[in-house]
């Protein structure tokens, strides 16, 4: 079942683009990683699904209904930006005071729990903590609301190591427990990988990719093989598998040859082992080595990659 339905989503500022008929789907319990590079519209469609800017055409809707100027599909999503606000004369009581007139699902009794993680004092002003801490408030009170969704722009930076840890885990288990839908934005490919189910790539203000991460490592290969044959030979041998193959990048570095290629993992493993190689290892990707080679493809130039 979907939470979040966007078909064919456009929003222009003037005569920029940012978002050029992007569609998603997110599956209700899921964890969605939303990736893309600077400037592909991920910011853009999260405002937008928020209801904080009007699509000027397409659809989203959250749970089948549409989220603009709509305070009952709204009161379901909570959003932790980059950029922070907090009203400036409020204390950590005072906001989730706020929060919890807002949100009916709010929890004072998971409030006063997660208080043993978080550790700040209730009477600091939000605003006089560092980045980290404000960022941990906005955790701390951003789950005490049970939101049937949680939106996350590049959600982790300013955290230090235990407590990122400590608020994925928190996370993770209210995606197990209770179901809730997250949608993640993140420049930190490593850590979607170890929390996502799945990805959606965008490109331009499109969506270029969305499978499950699974599908999506599984349709690229990195491919380190050679050959006890001469230069002549071994071109040979690397042309026949270039003509056979969707090859996105190749390397050499001595007698040994990297290939990353898409497509059936069958057809690769047919194709290169009949050109008989002395050595052969098929090695799996990473999130991030998908998004490089990718986008890659699509004329998204990268250089000087270490492979």
């Amino acid at each position: 079942m979907a939470m979040i339905t966007a078909e064919n989503v456009t929003k222009r500022f003037g005569n920029n683009i940012a978002l050029d008929g992007l569609s998603i789907n997110v599956e209700k319990g899921s964890v969605y990683g939303l990736v893309g590079p600077n400037g592909a519209g991920k910011t853009t469609f999260i405002k937008v699904l928020m209801g904080v800017w009007r699509a000027d055409d397409g659809d989203i809707m959250l749970d089948g209904e549409r989220i603009y100027e709509n305070e009952n599909a709204k009161r379901k999503i909570v959003y932790v930006s980059d950029d922070l606000f907090f009203y400036p004369a409020y204390t950590v009581a005072q906001t989730a005071k706020m929060y919890s007139e807002i949100y009916p699902n709010w929890d004072g009794e998971l409030f006063k729990k997660l208080g043993e993680i978080f550790k700040i004092d209730l009477s600091r002003k939000v605003i006089r903590l560092s980045k980290g801490m404000q960022k941990q408030v906005a955790f701390w009170i951003g789950i005490s609301c049970r939101p049937e969704v949680l939106i996350l722009d590049e959600p982790i930076d300013g955290l230090d190591p235990v407590m990122r840890r400590n608020t994925w885990r928190l996370i993770l288990s209210e995606v197990a427990e209770r179901g809730m839908t997250v949608l993640i934005s993140s420049h930190n490919l490593r850590e979607l990988e170890d929390v996502c189910d799945h990805v959606g790539i965008v490109f331009k203000g499109k969506t270029v990719i969305e499978k499950s991460l699974d599908d999506v490592k599984g349709n690229i290969h990195k491919i380190q093989l050679a050959y006890n044959l001469s230069d002549g030979e071994y071109e040979k041998k690397l042309e026949q598998i270039r003509l056979s193959l969707d090859i996105l990048h190749e390397s050499r570095i001595g007698s040994v040859s990297c290939l990353i290629i898409k497509g059936d993992t069958e057809k690769v493993k047919e194709t290169i082992y009949a050109t008989s190689p002395a050595i052969l290892d098929i090695i799996p990707l990473t999130l991030e080595e998908v998004f490089i080679y990718e986008l890659g493809g699509m004329g998204y130039e990268f250089e000087n990659i270490l492979i």
